[in-house]
């Protein structure tokens, strides 16, 4: 398993890599950017964006995932077709090829026969990435690779990645928006259970070299039966006199759910972050105490990898709806924390894999209870319990 980490933080840096590269080039970056349509398209945005960036770096992961671990090829998911539309009007099958001058080829046909710029991204997907520091060393946990699945989501918070807003990070701060909210976000779940056991995530864009080329940032964790190891050290105790649980939420939250928690969080306690990965790497590195999300808007993709870190810290992610049930029913119930393995078999395309019941990403279980006690009854809505088909 150590293996596979150590893996999964190179291939997320290489897809960093790719990622800055594409911002960098920003005429080809404009051609790049497609609208997502049918089932594909995320219903909570006005228009959300498919780029090459995405669909290269999902297939970049999976490429050298299957190389190394072939037992796990049939289950490694991503968030994008891996189709993509020239401009000639042609689609274009986009695949990591065993070669950089092949991979150049294929790319070059989606490039509109732009040979330059393919040859940049094919170097980069085939490029190794300099050594990822990680204490990985002695890492053993007792899971094969046979056993788990993996959810890529290449470039999360696309909206931000395109909008290109840069903003000076400072330690301790959450920043609403701009391009460090855009995550390569890695999830490893077990194929049995749906449990998220390993996350990789990086932040491609977290600060500025003295020659201002963007550096990231990687965080990772493992949680598995009583191994429970993460790059971010469990945030301590509070400033004195700071009371009350500080929410990080979509700034498109309901209104109902905003007055609520108003109830249980401090002054200028609720806060407003742009994308599900970033609200919630807020949570594992104690910018905030929770995220919360009452509607269905977020998936499988999002959750997987930073469940696991919140999972090695003592927290995790639970569906809101099912949790508002349980404490309507007065029955406390594990399966409340989200699983990975299946789609909803009343749902087509994206949706299958949604998180519908909402979430709450939560450091502390106590926490956890004050916010759903606050919610209780304020959405007004029943939930609805998730259904599940064949496993993946």
């Amino acid at each position: 398993m150590a293996d596979l980490l150590r893996l999964l933080l190179r291939v997320a840096e290489k897809a960093a890599n790719v990622a800055r590269l594409c911002r960098q080039e920003a005429p080809l970056f404009q051609l790049l950017v497609q609208e997502k349509t049918g089932e594909d398209k995320n219903k909570k945005f006005v228009q959300d964006f498919k780029t090459l960036a995405d669909v290269v770096i999902q297939e970049m992961i999976r490429h050298d995932v299957r190389a190394q671990f072939p037992e796990m090829a049939g289950f490694i998911h991503g968030e994008e077709s891996n189709k993509f539309e020239n401009g000639l009007g042609e689609s274009v099958v986009v695949t990591v090829c065993s070669t950089e001058e092949e991979t150049a080829k294929l790319l070059a046909t989606v490039l509109d026969g732009d040979q330059t710029a393919a040859s940049l991204l094919a170097r980069a997907i085939h490029q190794d990435p300099a050594t990822i520091e990680a204490t990985t060393d002695g890492l053993t946990v007792p899971l094969k690779p046979s056993e788990l699945g993996i959810w890529i989501d290449p470039i999360d918070a696309t909206s931000q990645y395109i909008g290109g807003h840069e903003a000076v990070l400072e330690e301790g701060r959450l920043f609403p928006s701009g391009l460090h909210c855009a995550l390569v976000l890695i999830g490893v779940y077990l194929r049995s259970t749906g449990e998220p056991v390993m996350g990789v995530i990086n932040q491609p864009f977290n600060n500025k070299d003295p020659a201002g080329c963007w550096r990231g940032k990687h965080y990772w964790g493992v949680s598995c039966g009583s191994i429970n190891i993460c790059s971010e050290s469990r945030p301590g105790d509070r400033a004195d006199g700071q009371r009350g649980v500080s929410v990080v939420l979509s700034s498109s939250e309901k209104q109902p759910v905003k007055e609520a928690l108003a109830s249980v969080c401090g002054p200028d306690q609720l806060m407003y972050a742009s994308g599900a990965g970033y609200k919630i790497l807020c949570v594992i590195q104690g910018l905030a105490d929770a995220y919360v999300l009452s509607e269905g808007s977020t998936f499988k993709w999002d959750s997987c990898a930073p469940h696991a870190l919140l999972r090695a810290l003592g927290g995790g992610v639970v569906d809101l709806a099912m949790s508002l049930q349980q404490s309507e029913s007065g029955v406390e119930d594990a399966r409340t924390e989200l699983t990975y393995h299946l789609p909803r078999a009343d749902q087509k395309g994206a949706e299958r894999w949604a998180n519908h019941g909402g979430l709450v990403a939560y450091r502390d279980c106590s926490q956890l209870r004050s916010i759903i006690g606050a919610l209780k009854g304020k959405l007004g809505e029943k939930p609805r319990n998730p259904q599940g088909e064949g496993r993946v």
